[in-house]
């Protein structure tokens, strides 16, 4: 299948997860300026930041269930309202633990009803089984171009304006994503189930998916996912700050996490169509830990930050097509939006992790160095616990009338 037939739920997703992702993903360059408003340590604005990723993951089970049971296009216009009240309370908070709800949890909220869980469940159910990791990574790679044309333009806002404003332009964005969901339809394709998935309820998918033990090793590699991506976002323009490099160093390496991410997540999405997913993951999570060694090791200039950004950014998130892909391929579309939703919980306590224990490290140390390091074990022992899955789809037997 073409990707320009692909049917409109997709390009609607993209523009949605452009909007969502490319806000969440430039937090990191507000920092600084946050901290320095509020005359608070790092790990004040680094325990925002995971509490927003924590409350992201919370709500997302339940999110998805939602929007298994409603349809995506109730969810995703509710979660782009919370979204917006979030961003906007934060640019009027007056004290620091206003943070907390607003750019916590309200922001959180916000995030698990528009990113990928509700886009990539939406856009399941409408595309064939053999088409799905290439169409989850031409979605997953919208949220890349996001990061890219957002970071810039947030950039641009705080050297012009101030942060405040910077928020407030955000959350007028958010109103574009509530303007999608109207055109986000679900209804499922002829031929595009199993009639026994229909027959399947949903206390039945999560037993059968709580007792698979592959899908608790999605789970465990997508915690490492979690904790390297929000560790890197969150705290890589501080750790340039703090070598002495320009400011704009850190937003154009992020720049390039992003642009080098929309191909990455296109390319691996395709390899999972193409080979086993277990092994492409494997892959992906060897070739994070060598970029992420290579970038402690080496001096660290405007040049090497940018090809540091362009390298992670190829495998930044290339694991969500693999990913979903992988839940989709053994349990089916039926529950999508729900098991995903599982193990992107599971993702977010890793994203919690990796924002507080970063800044938690720094405050006590002095350094990023340790946190970097372990960035590099982890994507080692993920490559290793993908092997064993257990991938072949789950064979349901439709019961029969009487």
């Amino acid at each position: 299948m073409s990707i320009f037939r692909f049917p409109l739920v997709v390009w609607m997703g993209i523009g949605i997860l452009i909007i969502s992702l490319g806000i969440r993903q430039s937090f990191g360059i507000f920092m600084m300026p946050i901290s320095d408003t509020f005359q608070t340590g790092r790990e004040f604005f680094s325990l925002a930041i995971a509490v927003q990723n924590l409350m992201f993951g919370a709500f997302q089970p339940f999110i998805g269930m939602a929007a298994d049971r409603f349809g995506a296009k109730r969810i995703i216009a509710m979660g782009g309202v919370a979204y917006a009240l979030g961003l906007y309370l934060t640019s009027i908070a007056t004290s620091a633990g206003m943070l907390y709800v607003s750019l916590g949890i309200l922001v959180g909220l916000g995030l698990s009803a528009t990113s990928y869980v509700i886009i990539l469940g939406a856009v399941a159910k409408v595309v064939p089984a053999e088409h799905t990791a290439k169409a989850f990574g031409l979605t997953t790679a919208a949220g890349s171009f996001g990061m890219f044309a957002v970071i810039p333009g947030a950039q641009s806002l705080l050297a012009n304006f101030d942060w405040q404003t910077a928020m407030q332009v955000f959350a007028v964005l958010c109103t574009i994503m509530i303007a999608f969901s109207v055109f986000i339809k679900t209804s499922q394709g002829a031929g595009m189930t199993n009639p026994a998935d229909d027959s399947q309820t949903l206390k039945e998918a999560l037993k059968e998916a709580f007792k698979h033990k592959g899908y608790w090793f999605i789970h465990a590699g997508f915690f490492v996912c979690g904790f390297q991506v929000m560790f890197i976002a969150t705290h890589l323009p501080s750790y340039i700050a703090d070598k002495g490099l320009p400011g704009n160093t850190a937003a154009m390496a992020l720049a390039y996490v992003g642009i080098f991410n929309i191909f990455g997540s296109y390319f691996w999405g395709l390899m999972g169509d193409r080979f086993n997913k277990r092994y492409v993951m494997s892959s992906l999570y060897m070739m994070r830990s060598v970029v992420l060694a290579l970038f402690v090791t080496l001096p660290l200039t405007t040049e090497t930050a940018t090809l540091f950004g362009a390298a992670i950014g190829f495998c930044w998130l290339g694991t969500v097509p693999l990913t979903s892909g992988l839940v989709r391929q053994i349990f089916g579309a039926r529950y999508m939006s729900t098991l995903y939703g599982l193990v992107f919980f599971t993702h977010q306590i890793g994203s919690f992790m990796g924002a507080w224990v970063g800044g938690r490290v720094f405050d006590h140390y002095g350094s990023y160095e340790p946190i970097w390091w372990a960035t590099v074990v982890l994507a080692l022992t993920a490559a290793i616990l993908h092997l064993p899955i257990n991938d072949k789809p789950i064979v349901r037997v439709m019961a029969q009338p009487a």
